[in-house]
């Protein structure tokens, strides 16, 4: 990042912690992506809380970026077994911030397995999680009743802007994995599952780079509005991904499981915008396909008879690239400093939550002001 580009962006996270306060001090554990951007929200991070643990997403990290966090704050290796395990999880909360007021900043809904034992039976006392994502949301959802608030950010309408510029990431990504290959795209049917804002412009993107679009959601009233947008639409999973000869997966909820995949036609492409983990039921398949790398970041799946290839390991396929979204982002990253904020005055009821529309609206008249031009 230039010097004048960091400038002001460090001016606009003063701003925004300017205008949205911590009431009291707060320890905060931040489940990130370590990409290069991430420093300046890092460092707006510390204006309002002590960042008790920084755990970079393993798939996103780039390394000169987690060299240079390490040097003033402390890195820590991120996995869902840390914290699906509640008497691990809890272990580690007492070891990171025993005693203290914590905030949980997460994306994907790493915390939510373990939630009713950290709340229970910390020594300090968990204020609330604040989620970015769709995926995470899903998760804390699922839980019914919360033992703390939880704000949620995932379908804030300031994320719209970073969801459509996501999709499109995925289709570069992806199209620069099959061309790295000696392979097109171009002419050639694709599905997508998950019709949600990053699959829908996932599909749009497809659509106008000349791909026989599918679409496949669970959810009825998708369907549907995938149907209006003249896109081709299927009853199932099977019969979506049957004849495509690319497959992209946006459900963040496992949206090909262990018998999908023999669904898939011969020489397919796979990829996923999550972690593979929440998206593909890949490690079902390890005693039954070998499994080859072909090339930079893709790898070939063959039985008897069948084969198809994933995309990163079956990761987010735009991180490949950066997943550059340009400054988009920090509508995304202000509003969670503001749900950190909002959380450090302890006054929310436990159960899920947004932002009020006021407050993102104040985010994006400072984000205007510094970026617009």
């Amino acid at each position: 990042m230039e010097t004048p580009e960091r400038a002001r962006l460090d001016a606009f996270f003063r701003r925004i912690t300017a205008q949205f306060p911590a009431g009291q001090p707060i320890t905060t554990l931040v489940i990130t992506h370590l990409l290069q951007e991430r420093p300046a929200f890092l460092r707006a991070m510390t204006a309002l809380s002590t960042i008790g643990a920084v755990l970079p997403k393993p798939r996103s990290i780039h390394q000169p970026t987690l060299d240079t966090v390490r040097r003033t704050l402390p890195v820590h290796d991120l996995s869902r077994e840390r914290f699906t395990d509640e008497t691990q999880a809890l272990h580690y909360l007492e070891d990171t911030a025993g005693g203290q007021d914590v905030v949980l900043v997460d994306i994907g809904g790493y915390f939510a397995a373990s939630l009713d034992t950290l709340v229970d039976k910390f020594s300090g006392r968990i204020l609330g999680v604040v989620e970015d994502t769709e995926n995470g949301h899903q998760r804390y959802a699922a839980l019914g009743s919360l033992p703390c608030p939880v704000l949620s950010v995932a379908r804030s309408p300031l994320k719209d802007c970073e969801d459509h510029l996501v999709g499109r990431s995925i289709v570069f990504s992806t199209d620069a994995l099959v061309r790295a290959r000696g392979d097109i795209l171009t002419s050639r049917s694709a599905c997508v599952i998950g019709f949600g804002k990053i699959g829908r412009s996932i599909a749009q993107t497809l659509r106008a780079q000349d791909l026989r679009v599918t679409v496949y959601d669970n959810d009825a009233v998708k369907r549907v509005q995938a149907h209006a947008l003249g896109f081709h639409t299927s009853a199932s999973t099977t019969e979506a991904v049957h004849d495509a000869d690319l497959v992209l997966c946006a459900t963040g909820n496992l949206a090909l499981r262990h018998e999908d995949f023999a669904a898939l036609r011969n020489g397919a492409y796979l990829g996923s915008v999550t972690s593979s983990e929440d998206e593909l039921e890949l490690g079902s398949l390890d005693d039954l396909y070998e499994r080859q790398p072909v090339g930079p970041q893709l790898t070939r799946y063959e039985v008897t008879g069948h084969y198809f290839y994933v995309l990163a390991d079956g990761g987010a396929v735009n991180f490949v690239h950066g997943a550059a979204v340009g400054t988009y982002i920090h509508l995304v990253q202000a509003e969670i400093l503001a749900a950190t904020a909002a959380l450090s005055h302890a006054r929310l009821q436990p159960g899920l939550h947004e932002m009020p529309a006021a407050d993102r609206d104040t985010i994006a008249r400072t984000w205007l002001r510094h970026f617009e031009r």
